[in-house]
């Protein structure tokens, strides 16, 4: 019984490890160099939303949802900081290079450069 629960348990350990997506691809399978990972602040909230732009075509008037980080139920994934995302990106293959910020208004706006550690 013990065998079987801890079968189930890696089973489903892998699982939710890739069940993380961007525009319906999961992190693991984005087969590009470069991504841009943007961290943009909630209101009334200390977290933060995740978009990923690795040159993925996106509809015109898109709502910048199918850039966003979302998980196996495909609800998007909150991160505490962008060292959290950044920790997140590295767990899934990818090493950071650079970042700057933009204030737009009264708000950050933080933009992470990452390599896909496959393409070395």
């Amino acid at each position: 019984m013990k065998k079987t629960l801890f079968s189930f348990c890696l089973l489903l350990g892998g699982y939710l490890v890739n069940a993380q997506t961007v525009n319906d691809i999961p992190l693991k399978d984005i087969d590009v160099e470069y991504v841009r990972i943007v961290g943009t602040s909630k209101l009334l909230t200390t977290k933060l939303t995740i978009e990923i732009d690795f040159g993925q075509r996106t509809k015109f008037f898109s709502t910048g949802k199918e850039t966003i980080v979302k998980d196996a139920d495909g609800k998007p994934i909150d991160f505490n900081s962008m060292i959290d995302a950044l920790n997140f990106m590295s767990k899934n293959g990818f090493e950071f290079i650079t970042a700057y910020a933009i204030s737009i208004g009264n708000q950050n706006v933080y933009h992470y450069l990452l390599r896909n550690a496959k393409h070395k």
